[in-house]
């Protein structure tokens, strides 16, 4: 259980460490670097950590249910992409209500402009899509197949 948790964690902040990285990148903030350098270090001490009791312990190993660590790690996964195309469709949605990005036509209608959508949404979008579509398909498989047991 002590593994499974820290393989979990171990990826959680892995994730967090890619978004924050992409987050620097994109805004060249200060706060995606921060980030970026504490998840960068939590990585180093919680591999450390799994390392440490997988020497220390390795009959530990054998009570990992590999099967159920993938089933969690591809729910998070597809709850990540998940979030990531809503807050695509949010970001969409906001600009489509500014003025800046439309006019209204001669019949009073709105024509919406191609500031929109930027190419970098459109980016993430795709780029969202295999992760979505593969791990929420071995989700549900697996979470309908756990129903059907119980």
């Amino acid at each position: 259980m002590v593994i499974t948790l820290l393989l979990i964690a171990l990826f959680i902040s892995f994730s967090i460490h890619i978004l924050s990285l992409i987050n620097y990148i994109t805004k060249k903030s200060d706060t995606g670097i921060k980030i970026f350098v504490s998840t960068a270090m939590s990585n180093v001490i919680i591999a450390v950590v799994c390392i440490v009791v997988m020497v220390c312990r390795p009959d530990i190993l054998h009570e990992v249910d590999v099967i159920k660590v993938t089933w969690i790690l591809s729910g998070i996964m597809m709850f990540a992409a998940l979030c990531v195309k809503i807050r695509v469709f949010v970001k969409i949605y906001k600009r489509s209500k500014d003025p800046e990005h439309y006019h209204t036509n001669y019949f009073g209608r709105k024509v919406l402009h191609s500031t929109v959508i930027s190419k970098f949404d459109i980016m993430i979008f795709f780029v969202a899509m295999p992760f979505l579509l593969i791990a929420g398909a071995y989700f549900i498989a697996k979470l309908i197949n756990y129903i059907r047991l119980y």
